[in-house]
């Protein structure tokens, strides 16, 4: 019962802390068009990460898809000329 307590007590204390964070930042000594802008600012910049991620992922995405399409090509390429091969001598 006395761990439980003590770790209900830890989520409080980490609960308060975050929340004092967001207070700081919200009331640090900077103007709202400043903070605003600030926040703003940063959100473009999360925005374009994740868009250039994306793209890059959709780049390599794409590189492994025309790899594996000309993989399974080869394969069954090879597939009809051993069948060939082996209906050829029979």
């Amino acid at each position: 019962m006395a761990d439980q307590n003590s770790g209900d007590k830890l989520i409080w204390f980490l609960a308060g802390a975050a929340v004092g964070a967001a207070l700081g930042v919200l009331f640090a000594p900077k103007s709202g068009r400043e903070l605003r802008d600030y926040i703003g600012g940063k959100t473009s910049e999360g925005r374009d990460f994740i868009v250039e991620t994306g793209r890059d992922v959709y780049s390599k995405g794409r590189d492994l898809y025309e790899r594996g399409r000309g993989l399974a090509e080869e394969a069954a390429e090879l597939f009809d000329r051993g069948r060939k091969a082996v209906d050829s001598h029979m």
